[in-house]
Protein backbone atom coordinates (compact mmCIF):
# COMPACT_ATOMS: atom_id res chain seq x y z
CA UNK A 1 0.00 0.00 0.00
CA UNK A 2 0.99 3.45 -0.91
CA UNK A 3 1.71 5.41 2.13
CA UNK A 4 0.54 8.99 2.73
CA UNK A 5 3.20 11.45 2.87
CA UNK A 6 2.56 12.44 6.71
CA UNK A 7 2.59 8.50 7.83
CA UNK A 8 5.97 8.50 6.03
CA UNK A 9 7.66 11.51 7.53
CA UNK A 10 6.11 9.94 11.05
CA UNK A 11 7.21 6.13 10.37
CA UNK A 12 10.50 7.80 9.50
CA UNK A 13 10.85 8.97 13.14
CA UNK A 14 13.56 6.69 14.50
CA UNK A 15 12.26 6.87 18.29
CA UNK A 16 8.85 5.80 17.11
CA UNK A 17 10.03 3.38 14.82
CA UNK A 18 12.51 1.42 17.78
CA UNK A 19 10.33 2.47 20.70
CA UNK A 20 6.50 2.47 19.81
CA UNK A 21 5.64 0.01 17.07
CA UNK A 22 1.83 -0.30 18.56
CA UNK A 23 1.57 3.44 18.09
CA UNK A 24 2.75 3.19 14.78
CA UNK A 25 0.46 0.47 13.80
CA UNK A 26 -2.62 2.10 14.93
CA UNK A 27 -1.96 5.04 13.22
CA UNK A 28 -1.21 3.27 9.73
CA UNK A 29 -4.88 1.72 10.71
CA UNK A 30 -6.04 5.25 10.93
CA UNK A 31 -4.04 6.66 7.76
CA UNK A 32 -5.63 3.53 5.90
CA UNK A 33 -9.18 4.50 6.32
CA UNK A 34 -8.45 8.29 5.60
CA UNK A 35 -6.74 7.82 2.77
CA UNK A 36 -8.44 5.48 0.50
CA UNK A 37 -12.29 6.07 -0.83
CA UNK A 38 -14.86 4.72 1.46
CA UNK A 39 -18.10 6.15 2.86
CA UNK A 40 -16.98 9.26 1.85
CA UNK A 41 -14.40 10.16 -1.03
CA UNK A 42 -10.74 10.16 -0.56
CA UNK A 43 -10.22 13.39 -1.80
CA UNK A 44 -12.53 15.02 0.59
CA UNK A 45 -11.04 13.45 3.24
CA UNK A 46 -7.63 14.74 2.36
CA UNK A 47 -9.24 18.27 2.79
CA UNK A 48 -10.96 17.14 5.85
CA UNK A 49 -7.68 16.62 7.09
CA UNK A 50 -6.26 19.60 5.66
CA UNK A 51 -9.04 22.09 7.63
CA UNK A 52 -8.66 20.32 10.49
CA UNK A 53 -4.84 20.87 10.85
CA UNK A 54 -5.46 24.69 9.50
CA UNK A 55 -7.66 24.40 13.04
CA UNK A 56 -4.54 22.95 14.54
CA UNK A 57 -2.27 25.60 13.70
CA UNK A 58 -0.41 23.28 11.84
CA UNK A 59 0.20 24.78 8.07
CA UNK A 60 2.77 22.12 7.01
CA UNK A 61 0.19 18.86 7.69
CA UNK A 62 -2.48 21.13 6.43
CA UNK A 63 0.03 21.79 2.89
CA UNK A 64 0.63 17.92 2.53
CA UNK A 65 -3.27 16.97 3.31
CA UNK A 66 -4.13 19.33 -0.11
CA UNK A 67 -1.82 18.53 -1.95
CA UNK A 68 -2.66 14.61 -1.22
CA UNK A 69 -6.40 15.75 -2.27
CA UNK A 70 -5.53 17.71 -5.39
CA UNK A 71 -3.12 14.32 -6.61
CA UNK A 72 -6.56 12.51 -5.85
CA UNK A 73 -8.74 15.07 -8.39
CA UNK A 74 -9.13 17.65 -5.60
CA UNK A 75 -10.51 21.00 -7.37
CA UNK A 76 -10.25 24.64 -6.53
CA UNK A 77 -13.89 25.07 -6.35
CA UNK A 78 -14.41 22.03 -3.93
CA UNK A 79 -11.12 23.30 -1.61
CA UNK A 80 -12.88 26.79 -1.59
CA UNK A 81 -15.19 25.06 1.12
CA UNK A 82 -12.54 24.47 3.36
CA UNK A 83 -11.78 28.46 3.22
CA UNK A 84 -15.38 29.29 3.54
CA UNK A 85 -16.06 27.35 6.33
CA UNK A 86 -12.54 28.49 8.13
CA UNK A 87 -13.51 31.99 7.51
CA UNK A 88 -17.11 31.07 9.74
CA UNK A 89 -15.97 29.19 12.19
CA UNK A 90 -12.22 29.32 12.88
CA UNK A 91 -12.00 33.51 11.56
CA UNK A 92 -9.66 35.56 9.66
CA UNK A 93 -6.69 34.50 10.61
CA UNK A 94 -7.05 30.60 9.80
CA UNK A 95 -8.99 31.50 6.72
CA UNK A 96 -6.25 33.69 5.45
CA UNK A 97 -3.58 30.63 6.58
CA UNK A 98 -5.26 28.41 4.42
CA UNK A 99 -6.54 30.93 1.45
CA UNK A 100 -2.41 31.14 0.99
CA UNK A 101 -2.13 27.34 0.75
CA UNK A 102 -5.06 27.04 -1.79
CA UNK A 103 -3.20 30.04 -3.46
CA UNK A 104 -0.05 27.81 -3.46
CA UNK A 105 -1.86 24.67 -4.81
CA UNK A 106 -4.06 25.68 -7.56
CA UNK A 107 -3.39 28.16 -10.56
CA UNK A 108 -4.65 31.38 -10.43
CA UNK A 109 -6.42 31.10 -13.95
CA UNK A 110 -9.14 29.37 -11.66
CA UNK A 111 -10.20 32.08 -9.79
CA UNK A 112 -13.70 33.32 -10.05
CA UNK A 113 -15.14 36.37 -11.15
CA UNK A 114 -16.17 38.24 -7.86
CA UNK A 115 -20.08 38.30 -6.48
CA UNK A 116 -22.57 40.61 -5.50
CA UNK A 117 -23.20 40.06 -2.17
CA UNK A 118 -26.28 39.52 -0.79
CA UNK A 119 -28.51 41.61 1.91
CA UNK A 120 -31.08 40.10 4.22
CA UNK A 121 -34.66 40.81 4.51
CA UNK A 122 -36.76 41.37 7.91
CA UNK A 123 -36.84 38.36 9.91
CA UNK A 124 -35.40 35.93 7.14
CA UNK A 125 -32.15 35.39 9.87
CA UNK A 126 -35.06 34.03 12.81
CA UNK A 127 -36.96 31.75 10.08
CA UNK A 128 -33.67 30.42 8.66
CA UNK A 129 -32.44 29.63 12.76
CA UNK A 130 -35.67 28.08 13.28
CA UNK A 131 -35.59 26.28 10.12
CA UNK A 132 -32.10 24.51 10.88
CA UNK A 133 -31.97 24.50 14.90
CA UNK A 134 -35.60 23.71 15.10
CA UNK A 135 -35.76 26.61 17.56
CA UNK A 136 -33.72 29.95 18.44
CA UNK A 137 -30.53 28.68 20.56
CA UNK A 138 -30.30 31.18 23.25
CA UNK A 139 -26.90 32.70 22.05
CA UNK A 140 -28.12 33.33 18.83
CA UNK A 141 -31.55 34.49 20.80
CA UNK A 142 -29.33 36.91 22.55
CA UNK A 143 -27.66 38.16 19.50
CA UNK A 144 -31.22 39.21 17.44
CA UNK A 145 -32.24 40.36 20.94
CA UNK A 146 -29.30 42.65 21.28
CA UNK A 147 -27.28 43.34 17.89
CA UNK A 148 -29.64 42.35 15.33
CA UNK A 149 -27.37 43.17 12.78
CA UNK A 150 -24.82 40.71 13.81
CA UNK A 151 -27.37 37.90 13.87
CA UNK A 152 -27.88 38.93 10.38
CA UNK A 153 -24.27 38.45 9.81
CA UNK A 154 -24.32 35.34 11.26
CA UNK A 155 -27.20 34.28 9.47
CA UNK A 156 -24.82 34.92 6.55
CA UNK A 157 -22.01 33.15 7.40
CA UNK A 158 -24.02 30.27 8.49
CA UNK A 159 -25.58 30.18 5.20
CA UNK A 160 -22.40 30.89 3.13
CA UNK A 161 -21.21 27.39 5.08
CA UNK A 162 -24.00 24.94 4.32
CA UNK A 163 -26.50 25.85 2.25
CA UNK A 164 -24.36 28.11 0.07
CA UNK A 165 -20.97 25.97 0.46
CA UNK A 166 -19.56 24.62 -3.08
CA UNK A 167 -19.49 21.64 -1.87
CA UNK A 168 -23.08 19.90 -0.44
CA UNK A 169 -25.24 20.73 2.08
CA UNK A 170 -23.94 16.78 2.94
CA UNK A 171 -20.03 17.36 2.58
CA UNK A 172 -20.46 20.97 4.09
CA UNK A 173 -21.26 19.52 7.43
CA UNK A 174 -19.10 17.16 7.53
CA UNK A 175 -16.36 19.32 6.65
CA UNK A 176 -17.56 21.30 10.01
CA UNK A 177 -17.55 18.20 11.56
CA UNK A 178 -13.49 17.59 10.75
CA UNK A 179 -12.86 20.95 12.11
CA UNK A 180 -14.94 21.26 15.25
CA UNK A 181 -13.74 17.46 16.15
CA UNK A 182 -10.30 18.62 15.69
CA UNK A 183 -10.77 21.25 18.59
CA UNK A 184 -12.53 18.99 20.64
CA UNK A 185 -15.97 20.85 20.48
CA UNK A 186 -19.24 20.19 22.13
CA UNK A 187 -20.55 22.15 19.28
CA UNK A 188 -20.10 18.85 16.99
CA UNK A 189 -23.43 17.55 18.39
CA UNK A 190 -25.35 20.46 16.27
CA UNK A 191 -23.48 19.27 13.34
CA UNK A 192 -23.49 15.58 13.91
CA UNK A 193 -27.77 16.11 14.00
CA UNK A 194 -27.45 18.60 10.91
CA UNK A 195 -25.05 15.71 8.55
CA UNK A 196 -27.93 13.58 9.05
CA UNK A 197 -30.64 15.79 8.61
CA UNK A 198 -28.58 16.34 4.98
CA UNK A 199 -28.90 12.62 4.36
CA UNK A 200 -25.18 11.58 5.97
CA UNK A 201 -24.96 8.04 7.13
CA UNK A 202 -23.27 7.45 10.06
CA UNK A 203 -20.19 5.66 8.20
CA UNK A 204 -20.00 9.13 6.57
CA UNK A 205 -19.89 11.15 9.99
CA UNK A 206 -17.76 8.80 11.48
CA UNK A 207 -14.83 8.92 8.51
CA UNK A 208 -14.94 13.10 8.80
CA UNK A 209 -14.65 12.57 12.07
CA UNK A 210 -11.15 10.27 11.54
CA UNK A 211 -10.01 12.81 9.46
CA UNK A 212 -9.41 15.06 12.53
CA UNK A 213 -7.15 12.65 13.95
CA UNK A 214 -3.81 13.52 12.05
CA UNK A 215 -4.12 16.73 13.54
CA UNK A 216 -5.62 16.32 16.49
CA UNK A 217 -4.94 12.81 18.01
CA UNK A 218 -7.34 10.20 19.06
CA UNK A 219 -9.13 12.99 21.31
CA UNK A 220 -10.59 14.19 18.45
CA UNK A 221 -12.74 11.00 17.96
CA UNK A 222 -13.33 10.75 21.78
CA UNK A 223 -15.29 14.24 21.68
CA UNK A 224 -17.20 13.51 19.13
CA UNK A 225 -17.71 9.56 18.83
CA UNK A 226 -20.45 8.87 21.53
CA UNK A 227 -22.58 11.45 19.72
CA UNK A 228 -22.87 8.87 17.55
CA UNK A 229 -24.65 6.24 19.64
CA UNK A 230 -28.20 4.41 18.22
CA UNK A 231 -31.38 5.21 20.21
CA UNK A 232 -33.04 2.50 22.56
CA UNK A 233 -34.24 1.53 18.84
CA UNK A 234 -31.13 1.16 17.42
CA UNK A 235 -32.00 4.06 15.01
CA UNK A 236 -29.54 7.23 15.06
CA UNK A 237 -31.08 9.75 18.11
Amino acid sequence: MTRSTEQGLLADVALLRGHAPYTLAGYAEFRAVIDKDGAVPARLKALFASVAAIDRRYPDLARRELARGVALGLSVREATAGLIVLTSLRGEGAALEFAAILAESFDADDTPAPQPLPGVSQGEAEANFRAYFGTIPPPLAQLLRLVPAAADAYYLMRRGSIDANPLSPKYGELLLLAILAAGYSPMALTHVRGARMAGATDQEIAEAVLCAIPAAGIAAWMAVGAMLEPSADGSAA
